[in-house]
């Protein structure tokens, strides 16, 4: 009898050890590489904990009632009449109204602070890079350099990036969860973000917005050089390339649904691409509301 309560005893440990293994999700948000992610989660730790503060006490107390009020405990006081205690009141309303009132102070401030289109202040001068969801692949256009890729991107470390984005299809989200924050690509629309990177690496970004059957690979890769210099020497690799962007009807042609796209460069792009796309939808739009 004992060993057969020993081996429940030691499953049911066993399983707790498993849950977090259990988890769909992976730990990128709460391993930061860039400094907007950083602080990002920061705020998520700090949520965290603040709520904790409601959660464990009333976890203990449903557990400390349960085993205090069982039915085979002769000694626990029976109160029926018993019905209000101003001091238990005043404590289960201030505590979480202080800590919603503190909740919402730091939502607020974090809000304004890690803004999307915000500049990241910085002594280096950021690069853009003009990011357009396609299905059901990302193509980044670099209109400074005068290249485009597909499904990869490349920037250097402690450098601010200015990202661009539109949809040439259904909205997406574009999201590097080690740099930080996400935003939607739509068709027609630009929204701006801006991230940067404080260590070297690779690090993966995805589509965070379901938008059809490619989605779940819908990926590209982010590569964060070490210096200037080794940035450049990727500009060249893709300068290299046959493949060329130089206008709509090129850019047609690599907008085709496709999925599993493997990475591809373009050693020339029209420098105006970006705003075509856009006003391509704006265009279409005009004409059917006529």
């Amino acid at each position: 009898m004992i060993f057969i309560r020993y081996k429940k005893k030691k499953k049911i440990l066993f399983f707790i050890l498993c849950i977090p293994l259990l988890s769909g999700c992976d730990s990128a948000l709460l391993n930061p590489k860039g400094q907007i992610a950083l602080e990002q989660r920061s705020l998520i730790l700090t949520s965290f904990c603040l709520m904790l503060i409601v959660v464990i006490p009333a976890i203990f107390l449903t557990i400390l009632f349960a085993w205090k009020y069982r039915e085979s405990n002769i000694n626990a006081k029976y109160s029926p009449d018993w019905s209000h205690s101003n001091k238990i009141e005043s404590i289960i309303w201030t505590v979480p109204i202080i800590i919603i009132l503190f909740l919402s102070l730091l939502s607020w401030k974090s809000t304004h602070e890690l803004e999307p289109s915000k500049p990241i202040l910085s002594k280096t001068q950021a690069i853009e890079i003009d990011v357009v969801a396609l299905d059901w692949k990302w193509m980044f256009i670099y209109p400074k350099q005068g290249v485009a890729t597909i499904n990869q991107i490349a920037f250097p470390v402690n450098t601010p990036i200015n990202f661009k984005v539109t949809s040439n299809s259904v909205m997406n989200s574009f999201f590097i969860p080690t740099l930080g924050s996400q935003v939607y690509a739509m068709a027609g629309m630009q929204t701006n973000l801006n991230l940067i990177a404080n260590q070297k690496g690779i690090y993966n970004g995805i589509s965070s917005n379901f938008s059809g059957l490619g989605f779940s690979n819908m990926k590209f890769k982010t590569i964060v050089t070490e210096n200037n210099e080794e940035f450049k020497k990727w500009i060249y690799k893709v300068k290299k390339s046959n493949n060329v962007l130089n206008n709509m009807n090129d850019f047609e042609k690599i907008a085709l649904v496709s999925e599993n796209n493997p990475v591809e460069y373009f050693s020339t792009v029209d420098p105006h691409l970006f705003l075509k796309i856009i006003e391509k939808f704006k265009m279409n739009h005009t004409m059917n509301h006529k």
